[in-house]
């Protein structure tokens, strides 16, 4: 099958990251942080690597500030959920995903409050000033998207983090479509909590993401228990990041994103995105020729966007097309809402939906041409 659905999941995976899980498997498979035998010590020692893999690639205070979870939606929710209380009020941009935008709706049952600030594509001043607008006195966190699933716009993260500061808010960045294919540095960053997703950009499997903490101000834990430290104390351990890693780690899923950052500094991050944006340009530029096409965004480039493309043909709905690509064509694609019923409402296809394209470093020449070419068949 020719995939397109890079987005979802990355596929196929590198063949080291791969290796890597078969080997974790098969060799290291003891419990990390539980016994004190060579094969417990050996698997606490690959989940450290890979935590300072992952923290030197995002430029971490250290690697105890990366906190391995089951996803970015976890990770944004331990942030969201132990940090605000009743009265609290938030922000949040107008293309977030549900992983924000849910726990949110939920904590409103609890006193808290959001208002959603509008992106303006293209016009970083404006949506800079949606932000600063929805400031008031009670507004203790600000959470929005490095760039959108939908449609692939970039927020001018750093400025929007760096006002939080002036104003003594905190700042949330879900780089769920993000970590990995653009260059993040927390070191220089206003950002405090950065929620990453280990099986898209990062080229691992799924069931494995990161909550990195990049400020003095430690949520409460989400979930409480056993951690391989402190057990004769009944309370949960404060020290990062056991605090937030009780039970047992997704340890091979934990290797494998460690391989898949590897992965991506062998290639190189740069040559990976302009590659994907190269690839989004072409297929945008198609497109944009073909009758009955309706396109969302601009001409994709590397200051603007990530490699993320959004269209759908008049009087097809999104699913349809997405069907008949994958039957008839084997192609991958995926349509309907994304889980982001605000960025679909902000572009106006709440209703029908659009079809999305991601391609990877793995997408090839004859990849992109059948996929123009079985769309103009389909229009």
């Amino acid at each position: 099958m020719i995939y397109f659905d890079n987005g979802a999941t990355t596929f196929p995976k590198p063949i080291s990251v791969i290796n890597s899980i078969n080997t974790a498997n098969k060799r290291y498979g003891a419990n990390p942080g539980r016994g004190g035998h060579k094969l417990a010590i050996k698997s606490s020692e690959m989940v450290y690597n890979a935590r300072k893999i992952t923290a030197d690639f995002f430029g971490a205070k250290n690697p105890e500030n990366v906190i391995f979870s089951l996803n970015c939606t976890t990770a944004i929710n331990t942030v969201i959920k132990g940090l605000l209380k009743s009265g609290d009020h938030v922000i949040i941009s107008s293309l977030e995903h549900n992983a924000v935008l849910r726990p949110l709706e939920k904590l409103k049952e609890k006193g808290v409050s959001y208002s959603v600030a509008e992106v303006v594509e293209g016009d970083n001043e404006a949506t800079l000033s949606h932000f600063r607008n929805a400031i008031n006195e009670n507004t203790k966190l600000l959470v929005c998207t490095y760039a959108s699933n939908v449609v692939g716009i970039k927020l001018p993260i750093e400025r929007i983090c760096s006002m939080c500061h002036q104003y003594n808010i905190l700042c949330c960045v879900d780089a769920a479509q993000s970590a990995g294919a653009v260059p993040i540095n927390l070191s220089d960053s206003s950002i405090d909590y950065l929620c990453i997703s280990g099986h898209k950009g990062l080229y691992g499997p799924m069931g494995v993401g990161a909550l990195i903490i990049n400020c003095d101000v430690i949520p409460e834990s989400l979930v409480e228990g056993g951690t391989g430290s402190n057990s004769v104390e009944y309370k949960q351990p404060l020290i990062l990041p056991d605090k937030f890693e009780s039970g047992t780690n997704n340890f091979s899923g934990i290797i494998g994103m460690g391989e898949g950052i590897k992965f991506i500094n062998s290639y190189g991050q740069m040559r990976i995105y302009k590659k994907e944006i190269d690839i989004l340009s072409r297929i945008h530029d198609k497109l944009e020729s073909m009758r009955n096409i309706v396109l969302y965004t601009q001409r994709p480039n590397i200051d603007y966007y990530v490699p993320v493309l959004s269209f759908n043909v008049k009087g097809k709905n999104s699913e349809e097309v997405a069907e008949v690509l994958s039957s008839k064509y084997n192609i991958a694609v995926r349509a309907g809402l994304h889980c982001a019923p605000l960025a679909h409402k902000s572009i106006g296809t709440l209703d029908i939906g659009t079809v999305r394209i991601v391609p990877s470093v793995f997408t090839t020449n004859y990849d992109v041409n059948a996929l123009i070419s079985a769309i103009y068949k389909i229009i």
